[in-house]
């Protein structure tokens, strides 16, 4: 695994972030209420809170991302194994190319196709979710990673095109690492969202916004295609996510 490997799904992660404050909005501001006080606090240590909720929950999103892509990567590099296949890798590349293509587009709005993907997650999402009732007050820590790490399984096309790369990276430790950077590439928007609330959700709705991450995320896609098709030179196979 090397930095070329996972900058792509970090890129990925941060322009598709767009995608997640629309989905996600009302749940990071559930997240980031504090339980009422019986006495005031200064605005610095309020804040201070606000800031150590915000990452809390969202680390334990982003563990439950690794955690899939762990298991994606494993599962897909034990099925190369057996297969013993060198076709396996190419197939692999226009999968997740093309896989990329359709996500950039459901950013953009152009194209729905992802959301059936959605409603078949909805269908595990439907069992862990009565778990969050026992986590109610979130007023700790722990319970702010866990309830994160719960909020990691909720039905997304974004994650289960990410997971898609994840499947084809070869292994455990690949999946887990390319899923990590797609968290981490997605955490800027979401804590600032988090702390700036409702008028951050506002700004990142806008159809501009939301195309031009879509962009970004089509144009890897692209060039994966193109990559897979007459081969790459090394400045654009850098550009591509791949086998790592």
């Amino acid at each position: 695994m090397n930095l070329f490997a996972v900058l792509p799904m970090l890129m990925v992660g941060l322009a598709g972030s767009v995608h997640c404050a629309g989905m996600c909005g009302g749940i990071v501001s559930a997240f980031s209420m504090a339980p009422a006080r019986p006495f005031p606090v200064p605005l610095v240590r309020e804040r201070t809170m606000l800031w150590r909720r915000v990452l809390a929950y969202n680390s334990g999103r982003i563990a439950s991302y690794a955690a899939a892509g762990a298991l994606a990567g494993g599962v897909g590099g034990g099925a190369r194994v057996l297969l013993r296949m060198a076709a396996v890798e190419a197939i692999g590349q226009w999968v997740v190319s093309a896989m990329l293509v359709v996500l950039g587009l459901y950013l953009m709005d152009l194209w729905r196709a992802l959301a059936q993907l959605e409603r078949l997650g909805g269908h595990l999402w439907r069992r862990l979710e009565p778990l969050t009732a026992l986590l109610l007050p979130l007023d700790s820590p722990v319970k702010l990673v866990a309830m994160g790490a719960i909020w990691g399984w909720l039905p997304c096309g974004m994650v289960y095109s990410a997971l898609l790369v994840a499947l084809a990276s070869g292994s455990a430790l690949s999946g887990a690492a390319l899923m990590l950077a797609f968290g981490l590439g997605t955490l800027p928007l979401l804590l600032a969202m988090g702390v700036a609330g409702a008028r951050l959700r506002a700004m990142l709705g806008r159809r501009s916004v939301r195309l031009a991450g879509g962009a970004v995320v089509l144009g890897f896609g692209v060039v994966g295609l193109l990559r897979a098709a007459a081969g790459a030179p090394p400045w654009l196979a850098a550009l591509c996510v791949g086998q790592a």
